[in-house]
C-alpha cells in the first residue's frame, strides 16, 4: 500500500454508473471489479442504492458507484429519493459512464441524457453488444447517440462475457484525477456485510418474486451477528399488502424457503464462512411512500 501511495502516476478517482434501469449497469460493474457486490435480476429497479465497487490494478485504483436506474414511471417518494441519488452521484463523479444496450434507445435513454453534467467526462458504453448479429449496424447506431452529448469515448462491451472491458479501462484511466488510493489494495467496497446481506435476500426476492410482487417490497436486517466465523443473520421482508406476504412464503413456505437456501449460499460465499439465516415475511402498508419511513430503511 506503501508503494502504491508514493507512485506519483497513480490515479484515483469516482466512475458513476448511469442508465435507464435494465441496461446491466450492476452485471458491469460486478465484472469490472470481479466480484458481485451490487445485486442484479432481469426486473428493473433492482438497484437501491449507491453501490461503491473498488478495483485497484497496477497504477490506478478505480471506485465505481453503481446507481439505480433512474425511474419515469412512478412518482411516488421511494422513486423520487433514487432518482435524487443519481442526479447527486454524478456531480460528484470524476467519470460517468452512460450505459445503453445495443441497438435499443428511447425516451427513458434520453431522459438520462439529459441529466449528464457537460463539464465531466462521460464515456459511452454500448453494453450487450455481443447480442447484434449484424455489427454493421452498430456503427450508425452508436453515431446517432454519440451526438447527443459530448462524450469522451464511445466503448461497446459485453458485460456478461467481460468483452472490451480492458479497452473500458484504460479509457476510464485517461480522465482519472492523479490521486493517491481512497481505499486498501484488496477492498472492493465500502460497504458493510450488514448491508451486503440485505441486498442479497433483496436480490433473490427479485429473482423468485419478480414477476408478481409489485415494487414495493424490501428487506430489512433486524440482527447481524457474528461469533468467530459463523454470521447470525435475522431479515424481515417487508410488503405492502397481505395478498404480497403470501407471494413471497409461497405453497407451504416453499418459496420462501428457496429465497432462503440462496440467499445462505450466497452470503457464505462472499463472507467466506458459515451463515444461520432466518428471514420472515412482514405487512407494513405505505412504507415506499413514506419520507421519514424511508431514511429509516436506510435509503439516502
Amino acid at each position: 500500500m506503501t508503494e502504491l501511495i508514493d507512485n506519483p502516476d497513480f490515479r484515483c478517482g469516482y466512475i458513476a454508473i448511469v442508465g435507464r434501469p435494465n441496461v446491466g449497469k450492476s452485471t458491469l460493474m460486478n465484472a469490472l471489479i470481479g466480484a458481485k457486490v451490487s445485486i442484479t435480476s432481469r426486473k428493473a429497479q433492482t438497484t437501491r442504492h449507491r453501490i461503491t465497487g473498488i478495483q485497484t490494478k497496477d497504477n490506478t485504483q478505480f471506485v465505481y458507484i453503481d446507481t439505480p436506474g433512474f425511474q419515469t414511471r412512478h412518482s411516488n417518494a421511494l422513486n423520487r429519493t433514487l432518482n435524487r441519488t443519481v442526479t447527486t452521484t454524478l456531480t460528484a463523479a470524476d467519470v460517468i459512464l452512460y450505459i445503453i444496450e445495443a441497438g435499443t434507445f428511447g425516451p427513458a435513454d434520453q431522459q438520462v441524457i439529459n441529466l449528464l453534467p457537460k463539464d465531466v467526462p462521460c464515456i459511452l458504453v454500448i453494453n450487450k453488444s455481443d447480442r447484434v448479429k449484424d455489427k454493421a449496424v452498430m456503427m450508425p447506431f452508436a453515431q446517432k447517440v454519440a451526438a447527443l452529448h459530448n462524450f469522451s469515448a464511445i466503448v461497446p462491451v459485453s458485460a456478461t462475457l467481460r468483452f472490451q472491458l480492458e479497452n473500458l479501462e484504460s479509457e476510464i484511466r485517461k480522465y482519472l484525477p492523479l490521486n493517491p488510493p481512497m481505499f486498501g489494495e484488496d477492498d472492493i467496497t465500502d460497504r458493510s456485510e450488514k448491508f451486503l446481506a440485505a441486498e442479497i435476500v433483496r436480490e433473490k426476492l427479485f429473482r423468485f418474486v419478480g414477476d408478481e410482487l409489485p415494487y414495493t417490497s424490501t428487506v430489512l436486517i433486524e440482527k447481524f451477528e457474528q461469533e468467530g466465523n459463523l454470521r447470525r443473520v435475522f431479515v424481515a421482508i417487508l410488503v405492502d399488502r397481505d395478498g404480497h406476504k403470501s407471494m413471497v412464503i409461497g405453497n407451504k413456505g416453499a418459496r420462501l424457503k428457496d429465497i432462503s437456501t440462496q440467499s445462505r449460499q450466497d452470503m457464505e460465499k462472499l463472507f467466506g464462512g458459515p451463515v444461520y439465516l432466518e428471514i420472515w415475511v412482514k405487512v407494513k402498508s405505505g412504507w415506499a411512500d413514506n419520507e421519514a419511513g424511508l431514511r429509516a430503511y436506510g435509503y439516502e
